[in-house]
């Protein structure tokens, strides 16, 4: 399997705002607790150590390509 990363998400801006909405009301501390627990699952649910090697590869290229 390899990381899609194509647009692949049925109504992304729903998703967004559930997202957001998951996060309202709760402290700083907790929504980064939200957001980590949420990579855990979805990592899980992928399982491919390759693919996931990828993801989080490009998400730290990527995060420090947007703070230059």
């Amino acid at each position: 399997m390899a990381l899609n990363r194509q647009p692949n998400i049925a109504n992304p801006d729903v998703f967004y705002a559930e997202l957001i909405n998951a996060q309202r009301e709760l402290s700083d501390e907790q929504a980064d607790m939200v957001l980590a627990k949420l990579v855990l699952i979805l990592a899980n649910h992928v399982g491919d150590r390759a693919v996931l090697s990828e993801a989080i590869a490009l998400a730290r290229e990527n995060t420090l390509a947007s703070a230059a």
